[in-house]
């Protein structure tokens, strides 16, 4: 047995966390030797009691080695481990870095540069839009767009990224073959394919109350700063932000409507401290020794379009239903497409950002001249 695999095993024993391996790491030297300790053996090492010794002793009694191996292989990811070079950085920074990753995708160089997107599963428009945008203007300037994958804020931001042809991370709280919520099935497919799924968990574990706050504590750690785009007092969302302070990165708020619940916990962070967000500007500024003004690409309101003007299939699809005189409303590009409203929304973005459509009030849209 391998390092790697001992650790993926190590992973998948029950009492065993990122803090009892060290102490366990520190005593025996090596994963395998963990796995090959009696009981008497583990209970000499500090922190660990009765329960943990017993799990690790007996481990092939409840973990699946080369089953989950197997899976790993079946599925097409791969584990990455604290010695690994694409590990991220930033997260074996922090107290408790995960043992393993799962990922599907790969993690690269360019995800050092990285700030997280979180908010609300329950939104606004003004919030959807807001995390697309954000995410746009981010991954333009070539920052990794990371989140948590889940409905609402969370996945405006990853369309938001893709749709500038940038880079994204997914952080589930769940197996990395379980797709929660069923929704995003092809939205995960799309991010694996630009940039990486990733979990600590190993196949097949559900998502429940505690596998969030895990997550969170990756999304937060691997990452520059996080950006809370709408959450409310009891959002999942403040818990991302707590992590990042605890692990000395930046927190930043965007602030809404003062009547509106959906604001609450975005106001709170800006009463506490955290950097009020109006805009991609106000995160860049926060680390302008890695994306000095001079060095970066001119954002697209600044050039009138992007460099490439290549559209895609739905961008030329929904180009072509709008008219340079004429006002379209939204339901009305849905049916003239005949693309779902989601993409209709996130194609419209792309094309707003291009500077080849304009959003009047009240969701009507029209050509540039």
């Amino acid at each position: 047995m391998d390092p790697k695999e001992a650790l993926i095993a190590l992973n998948m024993i029950e009492h065993v966390g990122p803090v009892r391996l060290r102490q366990l790491l520190d005593f025996f030297g090596g994963p395998a030797a963990i796995l090959a300790a009696s009981k008497d053996q583990l209970l000499r090492v500090r922190g660990i009691g009765a329960d943990t010794a017993e799990s690790i002793a007996k481990w092939e009694g409840s973990v699946d080695l080369s089953g989950e191996l197997q899976r790993i292989r079946e599925f097409g990811c791969h584990v990455l481990t604290q010695q690994d070079e694409h590990y991220p950085e930033l997260l074996r920074q922090i107290y408790d870095p995960p043992i393993v990753l799962y990922v599907k995708g790969e993690l690269t160089a360019k995800d050092r540069n990285a700030v997280a997107l979180v908010g609300s599963r329950q939104t606004t428009h003004y919030g959807v839009e807001t995390a697309r945008k954000l995410a746009y203007q981010l991954a333009y300037i070539g920052v990794t767009v990371v989140s948590g994958g889940a409905r609402g804020i969370d996945t405006a931001a990853h369309q938001g990224a893709l749709s500038a042809k940038g880079r994204t991370v997914a952080v589930l709280g769940t197996g990395i073959n379980l797709i929660f919520p069923a929704e995003n099935a092809e939205l995960f497919e799309r991010i694996a394919a630009n940039g990486a799924l990733v979990t600590q968990f190993p196949f097949n574990r559900p998502a429940d109350k505690q596998s969030f706050p895990i997550r969170n504590r990756i999304v937060a750690g691997m990452t520059l700063g996080t950006v809370v785009v709408e959450a409310n007092l009891t959002s999942g969302a403040l818990i991302t932000a707590n992590m990042a302070v605890e692990a000395g990165r930046q927190v930043f708020a965007v602030p809404g409507r003062i009547d509106s619940p959906r604001s609450k916990g975005c106001h709170d962070l800006i009463k506490k401290g955290a950097k009020l967000c109006e805009g991609a500007e106000d995160i860049l500024s926060e680390f302008e020794y890695l994306f000095p003004a001079s060095n970066r690409p001119p954002p697209p309101g600044d050039t009138g379009v992007l460099p490439a003007l290549e559209l895609s299939e739905n961008e030329q699809k929904i180009f072509d239903t709008l008219k340079v005189e004429d006002e379209t409303s939204i339901d009305e590009i849905i049916r003239h497409s005949g693309l779902p409203s989601s993409t209709v929304s996130v194609t419209l973005l792309s094309l707003e950002m291009k500077r080849l459509v304009k959003q009047l009030p009240g969701k009507l849209f029209v050509r540039n001249r």
